[in-house]
């Protein structure tokens, strides 16, 4: 049943129940009640079911928001995480008694991952992702709950707390929010799946449905969201919303649909498992938010898995509004098609700004087709960041730089340095718009007033993260400590 499809009549019905005052508080002052499940009671667990949840871990990406970046003590906690509503606090999640979640049974430990609530009854912001985790199993359940009770050390220190200001401190309004919005969801197969497939196909589209709408929680990102912060869509039965796709810290957050153009379309099955396992394919590399990802997450998941998540996403069709903008997809071919801008970059004549900035800072990794080196440096053309509405992501991209994922298949850390202390406002404007405009691609141009909106936001930076040459800074320093000649 979709979820969101009597949201509007409990809306209505909600207003009418907070105008009581006194129900209202009467209602909150009950403690939460878990829905019933087939958990069981705590027991000791063996080391094959510890070892099974700490692969679920990874496949739910615990790690990305319960461990400050460099860290040395996992899931402890205390990465901030911004929200339109303030900065909220990743939890300690060890088996500490007091500063995690050591006290918990698994009763508890399955209400906060399905329903989001607390040992103590109160509510989690859905920052954490239990609209998601809803639909896990009770054996996956139980084997996240052994992996963190036995298999993760206890960290002590407990986390910052997290300090809205009013009214969204006023956690047990959560609860409304939740009535609302996140329904009981079952583990069911998807009604869009042909009944024709064979029993081997159909069992790993499911499998792949299962991973990427419950642990690996793709809908938190990939799904737009709604006037109060609720996701569209939490699962393909929901409609086509569904990953199509949104924005997230003003980055372009690409749709997953294999029907769409600015998604998958052109993606084959191994594309995705490519991406998923590296972080690079002859498509893209890897940025933003997904670099952690896929190192901590995607990239431990066995053969078999990445291969169900990729069969799964490649069937999702496109979008209605993909459909009706009938958008033609990019095709190797085009790329690969003698055009204007090769010509150009190629004889070095009648170079603008931007054409001239290209050549003298992208050319020898992306090359005067832009389509870059297969795996190694991604392709301009026809790249979904550079066409983005929002050009965020590829001033952000050039300004300061980018760095892929070390993984088990791909240990290597490919850089591309960031170019802020050598390009002004204007310079880096002409590039991304020399970027945004040529051979297959046809964005907007950028402005220098947005390079500095960009520059504003990231702040001063180390000068190695930002590409700087060492040698500029040691050149300043020995200028200023020598004397002046007569």
């Amino acid at each position: 049943m979709p979820q969101y499809r009597n949201w509007p009549v409990r809306l209505a019905l909600l207003a009418a129940a907070v105008s009581a005052a006194g129900a209202a508080m009467a209602v909150l002052g009950d403690s939460p009640t878990h829905s019933q499940s087939s958990i069981s009671t705590d027991s000791a667990a063996n080391p094959q079911l510890i070892k099974r949840g700490a692969y679920l871990a990874r496949a739910a990406d615990c790690m990305a928001c319960h461990t400050r970046e460099g860290a040395s003590k996992e899931y402890a906690g205390g990465r901030p995480i911004e929200s339109p509503f303030g900065t909220i606090y990743a939890t300690n999640i060890t088996p500490a008694p007091k500063a995690g979640i050591g006290e918990y049974r698994e009763q508890d430990f399955a209400a906060a991952l399905r329903q989001g609530i607390r040992a103590d009854g109160s509510y989690l912001y859905p920052a954490m992702p239990y609209p998601s985790y809803a639909s896990l199993s009770d054996d996956d359940i139980k084997a996240l709950y052994a992996y963190f009770m036995e298999g993760v050390p206890p960290v002590t220190e407990p986390a910052p707390e997290t300090s809205l200001s009013f009214p969204f401190n006023q956690r047990w309004a959560i609860r409304f929010w939740n009535w609302l919005f996140v329904d009981e969801v079952s583990n069911t197969s998807s009604a869009n799946h042909s009944r024709d497939l064979s029993g081997d196909r159909q069992q790993l589209l499911e499998r792949g449905r299962y991973l990427v709408q419950g642990a690996g929680h793709c809908g938190s990102c990939h799904t737009p969201r709604g006037l109060f912060m609720q996701e569209k869509a939490l699962n393909d039965q929901d409609g086509d919303e569904y990953l199509a796709g949104t924005e997230l810290n003003e980055w372009q957050v690409p749709s997953l649909r294999g029907g769409d153009a600015s998604g998958l379309r052109d993606w084959s099955e191994d594309d995705v498992i490519d991406y998923l396992a590296t972080g690079r394919n002859r498509h893209a590399a890897t940025g933003g938010e997904m670099t952690s990802v896929i190192q901590h997450s995607t990239s431990h998941l066995t053969d078999a898995d990445l291969s169900s998540i990729a069969a799964y996403l490649t069937t999702l069709g496109a979008t209605d509004k993909q459909r009706a903008s009938s958008a033609p997809a990019s095709t190797p071919s085009s790329h690969t098609a003698p055009d204007a801008t090769t010509r150009q970059l190629t004889s070095a004549t009648s170079l603008d700004e931007g054409a001239r900035l290209y050549l003298d800072n992208c050319n020898a990794c992306h090359f005067a087709n832009g389509r870059g080196a297969d795996s190694v440096f991604p392709p301009l053309s026809g790249n979904t960041q550079v066409n983005a509405d929002n050009p965020t992501a590829l001033i952000s991209t050039i300004l300061y730089g980018a760095q892929l994922p070390s993984t088990p298949k791909r240990p290597e850390r490919l850089q591309m340095p960031g170019f802020d202390w050598r390009l002004s406002n204007e310079e880096a404007a002409s590039l991304a718009s020399f970027v945004r405009q040529s051979w297959s691609n046809d964005a907007s141009r950028v402005t220098p007033e947005q390079v500095a909106e960009v520059r504003q936001a990231h702040g001063p930076g180390k000068p190695a993260q930002q590409g700087r040459p060492d040698s500029l800074d040691h050149a300043r320093e020995d200028a200023a400590s020598t004397p002046p000649s007569n």
